[in-house]
């Protein structure tokens, strides 16, 4: 089987986020793979952006922080990468839109003439407050479909990647923890 990275962007080990990340390791595992579980809070990640990873667009060679290289090397180990985090006004939450802007980086993810994460497949489980119709209604889906899927892995070469929201996540309880089965069916199956 293969391996995969469950990246977890919630402060609270006690949170629906981090019990759907914990369902979605155990879903993995059930079906063979070896996970490997990056929870950002847990292990400190710092989100900030200094000149030591920022983008060298004369340099897609940059030899980048000790920090984001691990965490490069975490992400070029996994083909499965899962995302679960909390939608907080309608976007990434600081940790992990710092994580994607000092890790996912040029001459790494993107900045080749072949993207070093062409081939992997990708899950974007966001947890939603609102119900699913009123989320559409207001126009939402779209776009952080679009950035997620598109704007972020298809532009670092990830072109098997999905977008699963997980609605009501104030009130869904643990009827929500299905929702990390669901959104893993299409990637856990050996290709």
């Amino acid at each position: 089987m293969s391996a995969a990275l469950v990246v977890l962007a919630h402060p609270r080990g006690d949170s629906l986020t981090a019990q759907l990340a914990r369902r979605a390791v155990a879903r993995l595992e059930a079906d063979g793979h070896t996970v490997d579980v990056l929870d950002l809070h847990a292990e400190g990640f710092d989100p900030r952006m200094g000149t030591e990873d920022e983008p060298d667009w004369s340099d897609p060679g940059k030899e980048y922080s000790a920090e984001a290289r691990t965490h490069m090397d975490r992400i070029a180990t996994a083909e499965i990468l899962v995302v679960v985090f909390p939608l907080w006004w309608f976007g990434l939450p600081a940790i992990l839109k710092g994580w994607i802007d000092r890790v996912w980086n040029n001459g790494f993810a993107y900045g080749l003439r072949r993207p070093l994460l062409k081939g992997k497949r990708m899950v974007w489980i966001p947890l939603v407050s609102y119900p699913e119709a009123k989320f559409k209604e207001l126009g939402w889906d779209e776009p952080v479909d679009r950035l997620l899927r598109v704007g972020i892995s298809e532009y670092c070469g990830i072109g098997d990647a999905a977008v699963h929201f997980v609605y009501d996540s104030l009130s869904a309880g643990e009827s929500a923890l299905d929702e990390a089965d669901a959104a893993l069916a299409p990637v856990v199956s050996p290709c």
